[in-house]
């Protein structure tokens, strides 16, 4: 197509323009494979598309860079402070802060948190936690001496009950087929 002719050239700048400017999108996306919330086929079907809007946010960026620029939603600063909220939460799985002791924590609006979590990780900041500790009571009941009991209590769910419906929610197995060493698909 003659919007992609520009990388097709003999110039000698191609580094340039196969190096664009990294955006917030990209980064998001970037994020998101690397924390990928599914297993099994589901996983590779969801990093598969993330690839792919990686590949279309790049393409965006080398045909339009202005535009990919304009597309970037959040200031530095702003993203590093949902960073900075999201390690908050990774570090009180526990008793984490309500979403809004936790905009004021990182000196954000609540909305503002809510959108930045969703554009740089594709989650609203509850969903993250709950990922979170999904993430965390897998690795813990797959630890040999652990009953479902204490890992829901360290993951932060006082009713066992709640837990296993969102960990079953999360995975598609029991926490006790998780402790009994079923594959999470």
């Amino acid at each position: 197509p003659s919007e992609l002719q520009a990388l097709a050239p003999l110039k000698s700048d191609w580094q340039t323009l196969f190096s664009p400017k990294t955006t917030g999108a990209m980064r998001a996306v970037a994020h998101q494979l690397i924390y990928c919330p599914f297993k099994g086929i589901a996983k590779r079907l969801y990093l598969q598309s993330k690839v792919y809007e990686l590949m279309a946010l790049q393409v965006e960026a080398i045909t339009q860079p202005e535009a990919a620029l304009q597309t970037a939603p959040f200031k530095q600063d702003t993203i590093a402070r949902i960073y900075y909220a999201a390690e908050i939460l990774r570090s009180r799985l526990e008793y984490p802060p309500s979403q809004t002791d936790l905009a004021q924590q990182v000196g954000l609006g609540t909305r503002t948190l809510q959108k930045g979590f969703k554009a740089v990780f594709g989650l609203t900041p509850f969903a993250y936690l709950t990922q979170q500790r999904m993430q965390l009571a897998e690795q813990l009941l797959r630890q040999p001496n652990c009953t479902v009991a204490e890992v829901s209590n360290i993951v932060g769910y006082a009713n066992p009950a709640r837990f296993a419906a969102a960990f079953k929610r999360h995975f598609g197995i029991t926490p006790s087929e998780c402790l009994q060493g079923k594959k999470i698909f």
